[in-house]
């Protein structure tokens, strides 16, 4: 049976596509067989082939299967808002028995599957909030913090978030240092490695632009590795 690993953030533009694809190709790397999946998208362009979201067509791209996008990204929409104003724009409800048979339908094909949450664990759906998806699923979860002022808050609340849903269990976090001036980078990083309870899988320095590639070399995800 496939694993599921849920990459969640402590806020929207912290680093989980980086992350997601990365760990994408760390597992490749290991000739683990391993897709990515967005179940929920907001913001993207139309092409010849319908919506197409940047972050969708990266972890499609880094996979090492070949799948179809709307496994990949099963509810695309364009504006790039909350996922449930998005929806309701475009008259759709999201639903949460589709996202499962999308999963399940890339999971039979893999050992793991990498899916890429949208914004912060508690993002709004229509009936509920995205982190249903993974708690579903019983899925493992790997938090990405973007350290910034205010990321020690946003990061412990998360992880009591996950904790308090008894569903799925935190397994590990990555530290993305998004601002280069953020003061007291250490110490930060050290109070959230004693207080998150999950080990630290990376600390990702100040990118620009931010490679997925280079970042694959920075991550350890021996504790990860389903075949463990």
């Amino acid at each position: 049976m496939s694993r599921g690993i849920f990459i969640t953030g402590t806020d929207t533009g912290v680093g989980k596509s980086l992350v997601a694809c990365a760990l994408v190709e760390k597992f490749k790397a290991s000739g683990i067989k391993v897709a990515g999946m967005k179940p929920v998208a907001s913001g993207a362009a139309l092409t010849t082939a319908g919506l197409r979201n940047d972050d969708a067509l990266a972890l499609q791209a880094a996979a090492n299967i070949n799948v179809e996008y709307s496994l990949i990204n099963p509810y695309c929409f364009a504006p790039p808002i909350a996922p449930h104003l998005a929806a309701r724009a475009a008259g759709v409800t999201i639903n949460l028995d589709h996202l499962k048979n999308k999963y399940h339908q890339l999971a039979a094909q893999t050992d793991v599957v990498i899916v890429e949450g949208a914004g912060g664990w508690l993002v709004p759906l229509d009936a509920g909030h995205l982190s249903d998806f993974p708690e579903s699923l019983r899925m493992t979860v790997v938090l990405v913090v973007g350290m910034r002022l205010g990321c020690l808050n946003h990061a412990l609340l998360t992880a009591q978030s996950i904790r308090q849903g008894g569903k799925c269990t935190l397994v590990g976090w990555v530290g993305n240092v998004i601002d280069p001036a953020f003061s007291h980078l250490e110490a930060n990083l050290d109070l959230l490695g004693h207080r998150l309870g999950a080990p630290c899988l990376g600390v990702i320095p100040h990118l620009q632009p931010p490679v997925a590639r280079l970042v694959t070399e920075l991550l350890d995800i021996s504790t990860l590795n389903p075949r463990q």
